[in-house]
């Protein structure tokens, strides 16, 4: 990077809406971000929904890194809480998301209305201990089993050995009158997310936890993706408002397992 610094005309230049020194915050490259200010470099330019290098490093592992000038807005009291709570749920939830794993996380909707939304019924022990023991041994019946808990401001939808929570099928109607987010960790393709809203699909194909700071997102989701980076599922609980105490919801065992009603 010292080497890069000297060639270019424009230490500053935006590509995407953003400069290089941009770029390293939010990759958590600090060693060159402190080489790009040295080479003249703006920590303090606003851009990416207002959020200058500078403001996004003040929410991360260095919120020293540079310092703040008189007169420039750090976080806001909102701002500040969501990094609180960013590092509560990844100190709880860091470890869990295996791969072939998926969940789906809804607010203010409990683990018995969910049941009730997706006409389930429960699954005897018998059933669970035979489908944990070997998944595959009967896909197409592992395949509609998922487990339920409620959490703080919701519940959360588990299956550990399949996409089924992160279905449009499922998701949708858990999230009528809320929200839902869900992500299957695909081991092929990585985690694929969904968001439905009162009923309705309205993103799929994301990538949450995935570190995407697109010009597409706004002040919120920048921030949530810069503090959720490779934390999907903590990511999907802050985005649904859900607030668990520990890993249990996602690494079980869920409060209860049911039986959906389809293939």
């Amino acid at each position: 990077m010292a080497e890069l610094v000297g060639w270019v005309e424009d230490v500053d230049a935006e590509y995407d809406d953003r400069t290089a020194l941009w770029v390293a915050v939010f990759a958590r490259r600090f060693d060159n971000a402190r080489v790009l200010v040295a080479a003249g470099a703006d920590p303090w330019r606003s851009m990416m929904a207002g959020w200058a290098p500078g403001r996004l490093a003040l929410a991360g592992p260095e919120p020293g890194l540079f310092p703040l000038p008189a007169g420039q807005a750090g976080l806001s009291p909102a701002e500040s809480a969501a990094v609180v709570e960013a590092r509560r749920l990844i100190s709880v939830l860091g470890g869990c998301g295996q791969e072939g794993a998926a969940f789906a996380c809804v607010a203010g909707v409990t683990a018995v209305e969910a049941v009730r939304r997706l006409r389930a019924r429960p699954v005897d022990a018998d059933a669970v201990a035979a489908i944990l023991g070997d998944p595959l041994a009967d896909f197409d019946g592992s395949s509609r089993v998922v487990g339920l808990s409620d959490v703080p401001g919701g519940c959360v939808v588990i299956q550990p050995w399949g996409h089924v929570p992160a279905d449009p099928e499922v998701v949708g109607p858990l999230s009528v009158g809320s929200v839902c987010y869900g992500v299957a960790a695909n081991p092929k393709s990585g985690n694929q997310g969904i968001v439905a809203r009162d009923g309705t699909v309205e993103d799929a194909d994301t990538h949450p936890g995935g570190g995407d700071a697109g010009g597409h997102l706004t002040s919120e989701e920048i921030l949530a993706e810069y503090l959720y980076q490779g934390h999907a599922v903590a990511y999907c609980c802050a985005a649904a408002g859900l607030r668990p105490v520990d890993a249990r919801a996602v690494v079980g065992p869920p409060d209860m397992w049911v039986r959906l009603p389809w293939s």
